[in-house]
């Protein structure tokens, strides 16, 4: 959640945090509540301190999602707090989100965004793409995950062969954020599709960008999550010194900023943001990050994203440091708002984004993808996007809403790379930035 979130602390749920264990998690009347705190936070801080439950989000200056067990419903209710419902009973919401749809029979068509799948069939609808544009296209590995799962995803490019600047695009780093992988699947087929058809405008942005799309950059907290543990985010790395938890927050563990604010993350191994002992420490993030050295060494990374839920939120640069701003936060601000706008007139429901400096804005985050990118990578343009929704379902959004969040996200991405031509192409960069050229972090490695 928003690149974040805490320990999950449940004495019912630990089976789901000791790594051995197999033994499936369930929620069954775990009630989702979002209480509304702002100036009130403290009191209601002090009033849940009598409770056991899970967090599920950090933004608690203005509300607070929270799961209460079975057991602790009837105290929580007694407290008089201001709240609404998310989930009256997340094991049933859990059950609905995985059996609604029907069956994919391996077609490449909006049939696929009806449902979520398991992992299986994920690397199924990649490969299949990939041969539906095979002059054009690759799969790639970045690197293996902890229990050896290759990290796949695929390579597009246009006329004039490979090698030209990249973009970017990650996903399910968070292994319960199962919208974001659909959401780039999309975003690759509208690519593939587009320019086979003869779209000026895609048949643009591939003769001009390589693009590397990875859907999943957490294979093994994925499947966890769906075999095991619905409500899994990290990684299944085992825990140091004979711990009994498992699993590092991938996106608390990029090298960049890695150590630089003891709010950013944490060092207890046992909670949702676990840094790891040593930056990068994961292997998943030494594959990326290798990719992602590849990449700033040959022809440039112009856009990268890590795309994530919920929030509906475009945040960019700096996160280890509330109070740094980046020397293109003019044109990272101007560019989200573009995209903002790009994705509320595609919605039907006219669903909304805000964006701005991701420590700023919401709240320190060490070791994030994005400030390694931009500053290690030396991307141009580098967000983190939280998809849908901002609190009616949270983590467990339904099937039907997967093909409208990937349509936004796509017009979105279309904004958003038009003005990439803007700076990079058309010669008006400079004009827009107020500078020279784009600057770096000074001793960035």
């Amino acid at each position: 959640m928003r690149c974040v979130l805490i320990v999950s602390f449940l004495l019912s749920l630990a089976a789901g945090v000791v790594g051995g264990s197999l033994e499936n998690v369930t929620y069954d009347w775990h009630k989702v509540v979002r209480i509304k705190t702002g100036r009130q936070l403290a009191t209601i801080q002090a009033k849940l301190s009598t409770l056991t439950f899970e967090k599920w989000n950090h933004d608690i200056d203005r509300h607070m999602d929270i799961v209460l067990p079975p057991d602790q419903l009837s105290a929580f209710e007694g407290l008089g707090l201001d709240f609404h419902t998310m989930h009256h009973d997340l094991g049933r919401s859990i059950r609905t989100e995985s059996t609604s749809g029907s069956p994919w029979k391996r077609q490449l068509d909006s049939s696929w965004f009806e449902s979520y799948h398991p992992y299986t069939d994920h690397l199924m609808y990649l490969a299949d793409l990939q041969k539906s544009f095979p002059r054009n296209s690759e799969i790639i590995n970045s690197g293996k995950s902890w229990e050896g799962r290759d990290i796949k995803g695929i390579h597009v490019w246009g006329d004039g062969g490979q090698g030209k600047p990249a973009v970017l695009y990650h996903a399910t780093v968070h292994a319960r954020e199962w919208i974001a992988a659909p959401v780039v699947e999309y975003i690759a087929t509208e690519l593939i599709s587009g320019y086979k058809r003869g779209d000026e405008l895609l048949k643009g942005f591939l003769d001009k960008y390589d693009f590397y799309i990875i859907p999943v950059a957490n294979p093994d907290g994925f499947i966890y999550s769906q075999k095991v543990d619905r409500m899994w985010r990290k990684n299944r790395q085992p825990g140091p010194n004979n711990s009994t938890c498992y699993g590092r927050d991938l996106n608390r563990n990029w090298a960049f900023g890695w150590n630089w604010n003891p709010k950013g993350a944490s060092k207890d191994p046992c909670e949702e943001t676990y840094r790891g002992e040593a930056p990068s420490d994961t292997p998943e993030n030494q594959g990326l990050d290798a990719l992602v050295h590849k990449l700033r060494d040959g022809a440039g990374i112009k856009l990268y994203v890590d795309w994530h839920s919920y929030g509906q939120l475009i945040a960019s640069p700096y996160g280890y440091n509330e109070t740094l701003y980046a020397p293109e936060l003019g044109i990272w601000t101007k560019a989200a708002s573009t995209m903002s706008a790009a994705i509320y007139d595609a919605s039907p429901d006219r669903t909304t984004f805000t964006f701005g400096p991701s420590g700023a804005t919401l709240y320190a985050q060490t070791g994030t993808s994005p400030d390694h990118v931009y500053a290690v990578g030396k991307a141009a343009f580098s967000y983190c996007i939280e998809l849908r929704d901002t609190g009616d379902f949270g983590f467990i959004l339904p099937p039907s809403q997967i093909l409208n969040s990937a349509k936004e996200q796509w017009e979105g991405q279309k904004a958003l790379i038009t003005i990439l031509d803007d700076v990079f192409f058309d010669g008006v960069g400079p004009a827009i930035l107020g500078e020279s050229e784009l600057t770096r972090v000074p001793g960035a490695q």
